[in-house]
């Protein structure tokens, strides 16, 4: 799958999402002899075979692999002895709901990309890293299906700067739409629908140069201000051979949690690690 959006390395405070999911310790659970009715059930997570495996144990792989991503810059410097760690840490962590349906509530949500090795993704990672004058924050995927029964929409954000103009990390927001369909019982098709770039936030030194704060702003300085604050810019997504909405490809969703979602690119384009983050208003 081509995601059509831009990136970045990866910022210095985002290690923190690495620590939303934390190993559990066996030591928590002790167990003790108890009467037939008021047995303790543990919670825990089947696999297709019909073995049991507890959550602590399902906990602990995801943070494994976690850990495995970390530092990484979410691909971009990824060895190769670390991309196969990953990728058999991801691989376990997906046999745990292998062959599960999509749970579309759980789904619904802001995701915050942590790792992948999409080439497409990884060119302009690449790219990026070497232009001093272009800054990207974070990379989330937006899906909106709460209320969807086989379909909804995912939006892939782009948090984005310019030095000295823009605001640091967050000077703008990219963001590319599309509607999404549920195919199979892991496989959704996408369907691009149109790219946005909106919340400018100019930087403190733009603000000065356009209305100096010692002098009084015209109302021609304030009407740029007030421009730049809430431009928005809009351009559909379309095949110019056929003037139809552009087809993103298949996306499997190889694992889907609570705060974890793990996606695959269908045809070879690379694995995506994503965990759950505050809801975005776009």
């Amino acid at each position: 799958m081509e995601l059509a959006f831009a990136a970045s390395v990866y910022p210095a405070n985002a290690k923190r999402a690495i620590h939303e999911i934390k190993p559990l310790s066996s030591k928590l659970f002790t167990t003790k002899k108890r009467s037939f009715r008021n047995k303790f059930v543990c919670s825990v997570a089947v696999t297709p075979d019909g073995n049991k495996v507890s959550e602590i144990e399902l906990e602990n792989k995801k943070h494994d692999l976690l850990l495995a991503v970390q530092d990484t810059q979410r691909g971009l410097v990824a060895t190769a002895d670390q991309r196969s760690i990953i990728e058999e840490a991801l691989v376990t962590v997906e046999g745990y709901n292998m062959g599960a349906p999509i749970d579309l509530v759980t789904l619904d949500g802001t995701w915050r990309l942590q790792y992948t090795s999409a080439p497409d993704v990884l060119v302009l990672l690449e790219a990026a890293a070497r232009l001093p004058f272009f800054q990207v924050g974070q990379i989330f995927q937006k899906f909106e299906c709460r209320d969807q029964f086989s379909g909804g929409v995912i939006r892939n954000v782009v948090r984005w700067s310019i030095p000295n103009l823009l605001e640091e990390q967050e000077g703008a927001t990219l963001v590319v739409s599309a509607k999404f369909d549920v195919v199979s019982v892991r496989n959704i098709n996408l369907q691009f629908e149109e790219i946005k770039v909106q919340d400018i936030n100019i930087s403190e030194q733009l603000q000065a140069l356009i209305a100096p704060a010692l002098l009084p702003r015209s109302f021609l300085s304030l009407q740029i201000l007030q421009f730049l604050r809430t431009f928005k810019a809009q351009v559909p997504v379309t095949n110019p051979a056929t003037g139809r909405r552009s087809v993103a490809g298949l996306y499997y969703l190889s694992y889907l949690d609570r705060n974890m979602l793990l996606g695959r690119a269908v045809g070879g384009g690379g694995v995506f690690v994503f965990t759950k983050a505050q809801p975005l208003r776009l």
